[in-house]
Formats: C-alpha cells, structure tokens, sequence
C-alpha cells in the first residue's frame, strides 16, 4: 500500500483525464453497467423494498457480527472445514503460505478476490516462491500487465482490446489480432486450463458466507471459479469477516440485488455454494478446505459512526455512477478499492493520515448513495472523515486557516454579503465572458477557468421577485 496525498491524488488524476483511451474505455463500460442496473431492477416488482430489507439484514447481522461469525465456524468446522483466523493482512497471507508449504504446493490458481488484492496476497506468495496465476480474464490480463486492478467488478476496465491482444501477444509468443475477441478469449482458456491441472491449491475469495450451513457462495461469470473450486486437491476461501448472512433466506436477498447492481444481471452465470470439502464418494472437489476469515480493520468500525461501511456487498454500482471515478479511473486512489466506497473504507482500514486524499475525491452529488443497493450513507461519511481530518489537525496551516476563515464568513450573512459585493467590483478587470482570467501560477483551480461572480446575486434577485 502507498500513501495517497493531495497532490499525488492530483498527479495521477490529471494524468487519467489526459489519457483519451483510458477515458474512451472507462466511460464505455460505466455506462453499460450503469444502463443494464436499470433495466435488470425496473423488472423486479417492488426494488425500493428489498433494497430496504437487505439494508436491515445486513445492518441486524453487524450488530451481533460475532455471534454470527461464531456460528459459522461451528458449521463448517461440522463439515470438514477448516477455519482460521486472521487478525491483519500479514497474518492471512502467512496462514495461505503455510497451508501451501505443507502440501508442497509450487503453482496455485486463483478467482478474483478483493481480498486478496486487499492483503497483496500474490505478492506474498511470490517472495515465499510460489507462483499464483489469476484464472478469472480480468484479472489474469492486469497480473500479465503488472497492474491493480482498477474496478471492483472489472478489474481491466480500463484496457482496450488492442492493448489486451499487445499482451496476450507478449505471453503466446506470437501476433495476435486485436478484433478476434473469440480468439484472444480462446488463448486465455488454452494456457490457463494447463494452470487448472497442473496446480496445487485453488484460492478464491467469497461473495457471502452463509453462518446457518458454514457455506461460502461465489458469484461469478466464467467457469474459473468452479475449477480452481474443483480441479486441485486444496482449496483456501479468504473472506472479510462482514461478508456474513446468518441464513439461506438472508442471502437470497443479497443475490437477487448482487449481479442487478453490479453488471445489469438477474442472476450471475456462476453461483456456486461450497459446503466442506469433497466427500469420499464424489468425483471430484477439493480434499481440504480451508476458510481465513480475515478482520484487517473492520472490527474498529463497528459500534462507530463507520460501521454502516460494512454493509457493503462489492457490486460497484457506485462507482459506475460517480463522476470522479469516471474522469480519474480506479489506479489514482492508490488501492484496489476505488470509487466512493474506496474514498471511505481505505482510510478507515488503512489510515486516514495516509490517504488524506480520498476523502475529498468526490462532489458530494449523492450518486452514490442512490445507486448502493444497501444504501449506503457514503456521503455522510465523506464529509464525516473531512471533519476527522481538520479535528486530528491533519491539513496544512494554510489549508486549515482557509477552511476556518470560509466557515466564519459563511457564517455571518452581513459579512458574506460585503464581501462578495466588494469581489464584484475588484474582479472586473480580470472577467472574461463568465470566467476570471487568472495566470496559472496563482489560479488554485489549476488549469480550469475560475467562473467570475454574478453581477447579481441569487439574493438580490429573489428579493426583486418576491
């Protein structure tokens, strides 16, 4: 993880906006996703209601998290199952390593995992002399570019197709035509079903953990998922511990919002539910299996102003709707989880000192919180943690006097009013049809155009109308 400050938030965003093939790729799928969310909800008959239902779910189940956590591990203990626990990153990558050394384990296949993106667990794997190959394409195109990913549900959201055939080109060793998708799509699955056979372990991470059966549920859209669930003799789920659903009838309700909310469908292509390992009678399944259910944080949130970020079910949605996430992409907040839910959960699990930035990456327009399925307050708590900043005195002099002084005069009417009256005439010589030409080298807006004052003001003009 790197720190996020204000100016390498602006640096990496400013490079973003220039890119007009980032642009032209993040703006394409946004608005497909976005476009398919309606549809696929207008079709359920009452959505304002289950989106309420699935919001009390998952706020009961945080307010009694550890008797539901507890459940859990006593079910899928009973079916085979084993369950670690894992306090931070560290020691969740170091409980996966270890399962992997005791088995001798050399090459292991992943799905995609927010997870394990959250704990870098790849590169752990690596430096311990373990090769991991992602299997889910999204992923397995940025691990060959050498990338984050830069969406929750799309993690090469941001590739063209001409950059996705550069690298496939780079792997197979030979040209590969950028407009044959059928064709890259059936190189990916040529050399990744040799990873399926040929590995140790299988990793994934889990949608949902359903405490009444100690089930974890996957929810995908390739058949990744269900060989790397399948085809080798271990498999390890590391799951966040708030991805629980204390019962079947909980997480029916979180899949009928799930895929809606994420890529526009009814149901996920893949929902695969794993109740312990393989019996002795089925033809195949993993022999062992191993579930970390990983804290990294979370449990600070709860019973705090914060604890509402947990609710989060990973569709996305909000960040197809919000307009800084679709100028700046997901690479400039500096971790894997971007958009509006990353400017929120980042700084609470990672530090609000060292991504003093996110907080401030959004407008406030509440796109956000009308898309969350879970509606999820994202903008209360933005403004939440821009408080905790200016409170832990974590802004500069100058940032804090500027802050304070703006809050005194929007504060005192008469003298608002004196002196945006007074600005009016001082910044004549500078107006240039609607905008204030100022040299760059003092113009805080960069390289936009600061808008000039009204001649009037919306006061002013009311009190005419009345």
């Amino acid at each position: 993880m790197t720190e996020v400050t204000f100016k390498q938030f602006r640096s990496a965003a400013a490079g973003a906006i220039a890119d007009p093939r980032l642009q032209s790729a993040i703006d394409g799928a946004t608005l497909k996703f976005r476009t398919e969310r309606h549809h696929a909800l207008t079709e359920l008959p009452d959505v304002d209601a289950m989106r309420d239902q699935l919001k009390a779910i998952r706020a009961a189940t945080l307010s009694r998290l550890a008797d539901h956590l507890e459940t859990f591990e006593r079910q899928a203990t009973a079916t085979g199952a084993k369950v670690h626990w894992a306090r931070d990153a560290a020691e969740a990558n170091q409980i996966a390593i270890d399962i992997a050394r005791q088995h001798g384990v050399e090459l292991i296949v992943k799905t995609k995992s927010m997870a394990t993106e959250e704990t870098h667990l790849n590169h752990a794997l690596i430096d311990a002399g373990i090769t991991p190959v992602e299997t889910d394409l999204g992923e397995w195109i940025i691990q060959l570019a050498g990338e984050p990913p830069s969406h929750i549900v799309g993690p090469a959201l941001h590739k063209t197709r001409q950059q996705v055939a550069e690298l496939f080109s780079k792997e197979v060793g030979r040209e590969l035509d950028p407009d044959d998708i059928p064709g890259l799509t059936a190189e990916a699955r040529r050399l990744l079903r040799e990873k399926f056979l040929a590995a140790g372990l299988g990793i994934t991470g889990a949608n949902l953990a359903v405490a009444e059966t100690g089930s974890i549920v996957l929810v995908t859209n390739e058949g990744n998922g269900r060989l790397v669930t399948s085809a080798p003799p271990v498999q390890i789920a590391l799951v966040g511990i708030e991805k629980i659903a204390p019962t079947w009838d909980d997480a029916a309700v979180w899949l009928q919002l799930l895929a809606r909310s994420s890529t526009g469908q009814p149901l996920s292509i893949y929902t695969t539910a794993i109740t312990g390992p393989a019996k002795a009678d089925d033809p195949d399944g993993p022999r062992e299996v191993h579930i970390i259910l990983m804290d990294n944080g979370r449990s600070n949130q709860i019973g705090t102003g914060y604890e509402e970020v947990l609710e989060c079910i990973r569709c996305g949605a909000c960040l197809n709707a919000c307009p800084v996430y679709q100028e700046v992409g997901g690479h400039s907040y500096g971790n894997p989880y971007s958009g509006p839910i990353g400017a929120v959960l980042v700084p609470l699990l990672f530090g609000l000192k060292e991504y003093e930035a996110l907080p401030h990456a959004s407008s406030l327009c509440t796109a956000c919180l009308d898309a969350c399925p879970v509606r999820i307050n994202l903008p209360r708590m933005l403004l939440d943690l821009r408080r905790d900043e200016v409170q832990g005195r974590m802004l500069s002099p100058v940032e804090r006097f500027i802050e304070q002084a703006a809050a005194y005069v929007l504060g005192h009417y008469r003298l608002y009013r004196l002196l945006t009256g007074t600005a009016r005439i001082f910044q004549r010589p500078l107006v240039r049809g609607r905008f204030l030409r100022v040299p760059r080298r003092v113009n805080p807006a960069g390289e936009r155009d600061l808008p000039s004052l009204a001649k009037r003001s919306f006061h002013d003009l009311w009190d005419e109308i009345r």
